[in-house]
């Protein structure tokens, strides 16, 4: 990119050290107010930004404002910067998986005194042993993140959880050491290990399994580039030899032999076979590739061999752009902050700001006891504020709004994804194995006498089971299945780009193949015929003529056939007032036989993969919130670029690595359930915040001693907790009762 005085350069970096949507969140800012930046966009989930500079930048100079703040940028070459970025994320998931284990292990003996042995005297020291380690050590990143957030003017649930948990531990400490201090008082000395050690220990099994879901986020890119071999053929004058396809340069003449993967970009100059593009296309069936003919890297050769020039190599073959737009689809949406740490925002200042308050107050009020009561309180306040009910409002009702979805064969691997389904208002089907069942199948059959038939079988399961045509594969199966044996044929030949011909036993020739092939033999076609395949033609069948000398005496008509759910799927979704869209790589006659069979009115065919997710982007830049179902590794990109990507559990795996939401039973009747399972759980997530919230209005007051100049009614800091515990344990059964809701 470039204007009259400044070039700009666009990377997508890998950041270390973020560990909340919040780091993300203050990267972008640093990086956004460093001088020469032009944007930034922080994806959380991949660990990466997407920056643009100008030229005259030093990338040095982000990596150091950076590091300034406790983060690191990796601006090594690409392939340095994503293994050490690997390592980097490994090493902190084994980390978070290590504190958590190490946590639960001593925080329960801490939970088992302070629930069943409160009174226990050597307790007390036990606890405070065994929580130090688990507050300070494995707890450790809740206090050095809610620093972080401090020294930028922020607060998240990072901030609540070091708040709460540290003051509980400090005020436990102090009655330990002085419990004198409180008995002298006439008041009971309690002490809160328990509460600080399982809070560090739940939500940083929270951070654990947030990680492990982070980890596999990479796998579709990973296995896109697999698509690529390391190796090929080169061919120089008439030796081959391997090479590694690095060495390679446009202009260099590749071989691909059978079953190959075809290396790089290129253009045929000898030979020919049917290669499977259903990476680029979503159609299953190979097409034909001869001299002039173009390939694309990825794609896979079938039985033929051939040579190419290649192109286009490196970065600028279509596959490589795959990649990096997939990537950057995932990259370019600017990370969300969690509703909780939006509320913690404004909730932890207020905490801090009522136990100040409370403590000021009873200070200059309180008479006798002023200190005792001021300390109290206003510890109290900070106890009963402690972020469980609400850390909890979120993850309770997506744990069981995931169980729900997996009962309902809908797995979803994304939280985000089933917090935001229920705001689609409009859904963009592939074709090819989401409506259809993604497979060629022969779907109507005719013959010019009935007398014969078993024998014209006999002979087109003969010549079918020899061709290497793709669609070959559908008419034996097909025959197979109706307990036809093939007959011995005298003569076989394959004839690229129009079909076979063969001769029986009995010396008679036949002929299987498309139209050109009838034409060039001059074989009679009668009117009943003409008019037939010109009908299956319209309603998107591929024809095939079997024909003999004289005339053609078969037909058959193959086609990718409609699942029998989806057009009832589409009317449900239409009904709920969601606007259904079909984009297909097969052509526009095809497109539109297959959207006017379901109902859909908007259609388009034709459609690279580039094109799916332009088409995508478009429909958001109007405003739109859209949800992606594919199966292919052609609806890679425009599932990332989606702000809901569903795919087929049938399709492929990069297809299903790059969704968030996985549909088990392959049936479009799923995709209104998986809708109506996120409006569920999220209005379950909003009653969760909603009591959680009345809790703490009434709970605060309370405890700030607003009822003592009227009945001196003081909360103790102990009934605090248990009120604490109680509002859990009713966010959590309002939670499961999203189990017995109907879909």
């Amino acid at each position: 990119m470039s204007t009259a005085n400044h070039t700009y350069i666009k990377r997508t970096l890998p950041v270390t050290g973020m560990t909340c949507a919040a780091c993300a969140s203050s990267v972008e800012s640093i990086l956004s107010h460093t001088t020469g930046v032009i944007s930034v966009n922080v994806n959380f989930a991949s660990n990466s930004v997407l920056v643009e500079y100008e030229n005259e930048i030093n990338p040095n100079s982000l990596k150091k404002a950076l590091q300034s703040v406790g983060y690191d940028l990796m601006i090594e070459d690409e392939e340095s910067a994503k293994e050490a970025q690997r390592e980097a994320q490994k090493s902190y998931y084994q980390s978070v998986r290590r504190r958590t284990i190490w946590s639960a292990v001593l925080t329960f003996p801490i939970f088992s005194i302070g629930m069943f042995a409160m009174d226990w005297g050597p307790g007390k020291w036990i606890s405070l042993v065994l929580s130090i380690p688990v507050l300070f050590f494995f707890g450790k990143s809740f206090f050095i993140s809610a620093w972080k957030n401090a020294k930028h003017r922020k607060a998240n649930m990072d901030t609540l959880v070091a708040l709460s948990t540290g003051i509980a531990f400090l005020f436990s400490v102090f009655n330990t050491l002085y419990p004198s201090y409180w008995l002298e008082r006439g008041l009971v000395p309690h002490v809160y290990y328990e509460a600080a050690t399982v809070i560090i220990t739940f939500i940083t099994l929270g951070k654990w399994l947030e990680e492990k879901a982070k980890s596999n986020t990479s796998s579709a890119i990973k296995k896109l580039i697999g698509l690529q071999p390391n190796t090929l053929i080169l061919v120089t004058g008439h030796n081959e030899r391997e090479v590694p396809i690095k060495d390679v340069k446009a202009g260099d003449i590749i071989k691909v032999k059978p079953g190959m993967k075809v290396p790089l970009d290129g253009e045929v100059i000898s030979g020919e076979s049917y290669v499977d593009e259903s990476m680029i296309t979503g159609e299953p069936i190979a097409v034909l590739k001869k001299k002039s003919s173009e390939i694309f890297a990825g794609t896979v050769n079938q039985k033929g061999s051939f040579e190419f020039r290649a192109t286009k190599v490196g970065s600028e073959t279509l596959l490589a752009q795959i990649i990096e737009m997939v990537e950057q689809a995932q990259g370019s949406k600017a990370p969300v902050q969690k509703l909780v740490d939006r509320v913690a925002a404004i909730f932890v200042p207020t905490i801090i700001s009522i136990a100040v308050f409370t403590f000021a107050v009873w200070m200059i009020f309180g008479g006798e006891n002023a200190f005792t009561h001021a300390l109290l309180t206003s510890i109290t306040v900070l106890v009963i504020a402690c972020p469980c009910a609400l850390g909890l409002a979120t993850p309770t009702a997506i744990m069981v709004g995931v169980g729900k979805g997996a009962d309902n064969q809908i797995l979803i691997r994304d939280a985000e994804s089933l917090e935001f389904g229920h705001k689609v208002d409009t859904v963009v089907l592939d074709k090819t194995g989401t409506i259809t069942e993604g497979k060629p199948s022969i779907s109507a059959l005719y013959w010019a006498k009935s007398n014969n038939v078993e024998t014209w079988k006999s002979i087109l399961l003969a010549m079918e089971s020899k061709s290497e045509h793709p669609l070959a594969e559908a008419i034996v199966r097909e025959l197979i299945s109706d307990g036809v044996s093939p007959s011995d044929l005298k003569s076989f030949e394959s004839i690229p780009g129009e079909g076979i011909e063969a001769q029986s036993q009995q010396g008679e020739e036949y002929y299987v193949g498309n139209k050109k092939l009838i034409q060039l033999n001059k074989i009679q076609v009668s009117n009943e015929v003409e008019k037939l395949a010109q009908d299956w033609s319209k309603k998107a069948q591929t024809v095939v003529y079997f024909a003999n000398q004289q005339e053609v005496i078969g037909l058959i008509g193959i086609s990718d056939r409609v699942k029998s759910t989806s057009k009832s799927a589409v009317n449900k979704l239409q009904s709920r007032g969601i606007e259904v869209h079909l984009l297909t790589g097969d052509n526009i006659e095809t497109a539109e036989s297959v959207a006017n069979s379901v109902g859909i009115d908007n259609y388009k065919g034709g459609m690279l993969p580039n094109q799916k997710a332009s088409y995508i982007l478009e429909l958001q830049s109007k405003g739109r919130i859209v949800a992606m179902i594919g199966d292919g590794i052609n609806d890679s990109q425009a599932l990332a670029q989606a702000d809901v990507s569903i795919a087929m559990a049938t399709g492929s795996d990069i297809a299903i690595d790059v969704a968030k939401i996985t549909l088990m039973s392959s049936d479009l009747e799923s995709v209104p359930k998986a809708l109506n399972l996120s409006k569920k759980t999220v209005l379950g997530i909003r009653q969760n915040l909603f009591w959680a919230f009345i809790y703490n209005i009434v709970g605060i007051p309370l405890a700030a001693g607003i009822l003592y100049p009227s009945n001196g009614f003081l909360l103790n800091p102990m009934i605090a907790g248990a009120a604490m515990a109680f509002s859990s344990v009713s966010v959590v059964l309002n939670s499961l009762r999203l189990r017995t809701a109907e879909l």
